[in-house]
């Protein structure tokens, strides 16, 4: 790992700490050091007397818990422990922010997804890029105060889902809290950036990767996993951010019943799965919301999707399959097991409950409920009674054909049989797809408005069952027919699919669960939302404008183009009494980067990895962006029956970084039909074999793949090269998209 400090540091880099590879729990305690030095933080506004000469020393649960008497700070997950990404400020507000500008920006030193909202305490902003890169940053300059790389080895980008990102950082008691891709867990000094203790939190080599941002709150950090698509089986730690020691762990799912379950509730658990799961795989992986209550002192879970997806293959005989997709409330102090409320009992269309859960309190039939509210992939919108798990209403925010679009009297849905494609054996196109109505990107809520901001997606797929060994096919045990980029049973589907991807920024009223008003985009995903005290809502695009909206009617009041695509959530915090609005930008994430021609429908994406600071009248400017790369084939090689081999083995392998069909979204991971490799064999095959570009990310294949499916890959790779020449596609603006889907019966079917 390595460290920087600006200010007076000693010469040399600090020792890398080391970390066992063959226990869960190994944790090295470093003593902190404070031979660096940062620059005193800018004035808050916070009286002298209160001024803590290391304030994040004071920052623990109560501080977070009143997170709304410092409405200058950004000290959690969406601000809060009730994580509404809502700030109070309102010195930006509907009248003046057309005169915000641009006040600073810095570059990052990684131009992959930037998926992480920055926290900012007391006039210092600590922020997380992608390879879980922390950086602490003089939140009214940009000036950098100290980094820290934690050396994720670059070959584990290609076992990770969805691009490799980090979602945040926690902030408690002096330390700043990391989880890295490789299933670490790191504490770090919040005024050094130097490593305190680190914990592997997975068992090595078993395939878990971490892309959440870890909690803290009474004394505990944590943390989750992602794997769930390789059949892994999910939980959750908590670990004591003194030491580093494992205080407790909740399995999602339950385990090999020989062993004996870790609970009496995954002994009722297992009653819900059949054959030998355990074997087969189970998934449930909690890779993203994990959020404290601190009024009901309980934590809410968000379980992910059954892995293998077709649930033929994990749980022949059928069953709940608990607690996938599922929003469980464990004990925060021991981890036990409180209350859970299913959202997609057998999940087998990847539809998880691992989005972001929002606390809040609802006048709910003239009385005031502690609700809890999650719009997940299934398509619905749920508000749940945060104390007991019962189900309060339930509608859908876009149009599903998988399930009829109410619940039965049980708040189950009612799945159509249709989409049982493991049982029907037929290839089924769905909706939601697995990029879900509303994935990870964050949503706000307006408390004083009383809406809901969802960046909405629309992104059907067909899902099959897996009926033959060696077609392209994702390991979740389901074909990845047509995940928009990946490629259909015949071209007129697939070109119909496509035309079916549409992304809108949507305000819902949860009281009445019905829409407000919506704001059409020109891709399918785009960035997560902020709404502010100035009763404005904030989102960035895909095609790289950062925009405010009225909270109230959705009504444009400002815009800047960034030059680059946006995925992260803004955040606002107030420095020497100026409102700031920034944000992360660096276009990525599993849609972004997978499905490129859906990506691609308003144009190709620029990936330009930044921090962005606005303030009024702030008056930066932004350098031209670069050009795109041109695509500049050499002359296609190689017979039908090369292409085809080329086209198969690269949906398999390459498709999920670089784009189905060999059209990538953005500039990083390249588009391979821009490559200069594809004019000498030897160059492509050192990338591929070789690892010649292993620290981009680029992973060696020389175990996988034999230098004749190399071969074949770089063949297909140039012959759709040339047909894009041949035939260029014309980016869609919004004005020119196809018109909503109205209903679920008209998504087409096979």
């Amino acid at each position: 790992m390595s460290q920087s400090c600006i200010g007076p540091c000693p010469d040399g880099s600090p020792r890398r700490i080391p970390w066992s590879e063959g226990c869960l729990a190994l944790v090295v305690i470093l003593a902190l050091s404070t031979s660096c030095s940062r620059p005193r933080p800018p004035e808050t506004g916070r009286h002298e007397a209160d001024q803590d000469p290391h304030p994040t020393l004071s920052v623990d649960t109560h501080r977070i818990a009143e997170a709304d008497s410092e409405p200058g700070n950004w000290m959690a997950v969406g601000r809060s422990y009730r994580e509404q990404y809502y700030s109070p400020l309102d010195d930006i507000d509907r009248e003046s922010v057309d005169q915000l500008g641009l006040a600073w920006t810095f570059d990052l030193d990684t131009n992959r997804g930037q998926e992480a909202t920055p926290l900012v305490v007391d006039g210092i902003m600590y922020l997380v890029t992608a390879w879980n890169k922390v950086k602490a940053l003089d939140a009214r300059t940009g000036e950098l105060l100290w980094s820290f790389d934690p050396e994720v080895d670059r070959a584990v980008g290609a076992l990770t889902c969805c691009d490799v990102v980090s979602r945040g950082l926690a902030i408690y008691e002096g330390r700043i809290f990391l989880a890295t891709l490789d299933g670490r867990l790191l504490a770090l000094d919040a005024v050094t950036g130097e490593a305190a203790w680190e914990v592997l939190t997975v068992p090595p080599g078993a395939g878990y990767n971490i892309t959440g941002a870890p909690r803290a709150a009474k004394g505990k950090v944590f943390i989750g996993n992602g794997g769930a698509d390789n059949g892994l089986r999910g939980y959750v730690s908590a670990y004591d951010v003194e030491t580093g020691q494992l205080v407790w762990r909740f399995y999602t799912v339950p385990g090999d019943p020989s062993d004996g379950q870790e609970s009496p509730i995954l002994e009722r658990a297992a009653e819900t799965w059949s054959g030998e799961y355990w074997k087969t795989g189970t998934g449930g992986t909690a890779w993203d919301a994990i959020v404290y209550d601190p009024e009901l002192d309980q934590l809410y879970i968000g379980v992910g999707n059954g892995g293998p997806w077709d649930p033929s293959i994990r749980s022949p005989e059928g069953g709940d399959n608990l607690f996938l997709a599922s929003i469980v409330a464990v004990e925060p102090d021991t981890g036990e097991y409180l209350w859970h409320y299913q959202q997609v009992p057998g999940d087998a269309w990847d539809y998880t409950a691992t989005q972001p859960i929002v606390l809040a309190d609802l006048e709910v039939e003239g009385r005031t409920r502690k609700v809890l509210m999650q719009a997940p992939k299934n398509g619905f919108f749920y508000v749940i009674d945060r104390q007991t798990g019962e189900l309060i209403s339930a509608e859908t925010i876009v149009p599903i054909n998988w399930a009829e679009p109410s619940l039965d009297t049980r708040g189950r849905p009612v799945v159509r049989p249709e989409a049982r494609y493991w049982e029907t054996g037929q290839a089924f196109l769905g909706s939601p797809g697995p990029a879900g109505a509303h994935n990870w990107l964050p949503m706000a809520y307006h408390p004083e408005i009383g809406l809901v901001y969802i960046p909405v997606t629309i992104s059907p797929m067909v899902y099959a069952g897996i009926q033959a060994e060696g077609d392209a096919r994702s390991r979740s045990g389901a074909d990845l027919v047509d995940l928009p980029g990946f490629r259909a049973v015949d071209e007129g589907l697939h070109e119909r699919v496509l035309a079916m991807n549409r992304g809108f920024l949507l305000a819902w009223d949860p009281l009445r669960q019905q829409e407000a008003w919506r704001v059409e985009h020109s891709t399918a995903v785009n960035g997560g939302i902020l709404a502010t005290g100035g009763n404005l809502v904030f989102q960035g695009e895909a095609n790289g404008e950062l925009a405010a909206f009225d909270a109230e009617t959705g009504e444009k009041r400002w815009a800047y183009a960034t030059h680059g695509g946006i995925v992260a959530a803004p955040a606002s915090y107030r420095v020497d009494g100026e409102q700031y609005v920034a944000l992360l930008q660096g276009w990525g994430g599993g849609f972004a980067i997978a499905s490129g021609e859906a990506s691609r429908l308003s144009g190709p994406k620029r990936n330009i990895s930044r921090v962005l600071a606005f303030k009024l009248g702030g008056e930066e400017t932004l350098p031209e962006p670069p050009p795109f790369p041109e695509i500049s084939p050499p002359p296609p090689i190689g017979d039908v029956e090369q292409v085809e081999t080329g086209r198969s083995v690269y949906a398999s392998q390459c498709a999920r970084c670089h784009g189905g069909n060999a059209v990538g979204a953005t500039n990083m991971p390249p588009d391979l039909r821009a490559s200069p490799s594809l004019h000498a064999r030897e160059a492509f095959v050192s990338i591929v074999h070789g690892g010649s570009l292993l620290e981009n990310g680029m992973p060696d294949f020389a175990g996988v793949l034999s230098p004749e499916l190399v071969e074949a890959i770089r063949v297909y790779v140039i012959d759709r090269a040339n047909a894009t020449i041949a035939s260029p596609p014309a980016a869609r603006s919004p004005a020119r998209r196809p018109k909503n889907v109205q209903s679920a019966r008209d998504i087409p079917e096979l």
